[in-house]
């Protein structure tokens, strides 16, 4: 197994975790601006305002992309366990 091999298995293993990471941390940043510039135009200072609508973004996003998500895994899992004999020898 060469060097090359190696960082092209991080570097797989880097852009899919990035991109799964960034489908649910996009849209709970963007709702938790949403609530900041209301409370700062509101002057409300309730740290449970912002938490609450992040949470219900997060899970919703987790509910409609998680079979997409899983699929991404599962395949990535997939054709690393099938080049194990071809990174090996």
């Amino acid at each position: 197994m060469d060097s090359a091999a190696i960082l092209a298995v991080a570097q797989q293993a880097l852009e899919l975790s990035t991109l799964l990471v960034a489908v649910l941390l996009v849209p709970a940043l963007l709702v938790g601006l949403l609530v900041s510039i209301f409370q700062a135009a509101t002057q409300i200072n309730e740290m449970t305002l912002s938490f609450i609508p992040k949470l219900l973004v997060t899970f919703a996003v987790l509910l409609l992309a998680g079979p997409w998500i899983l699929k991404l895994l599962v395949d990535y899992t997939q054709r690393l366990l099938t080049d194990i004999p071809a990174l090996i020898g």
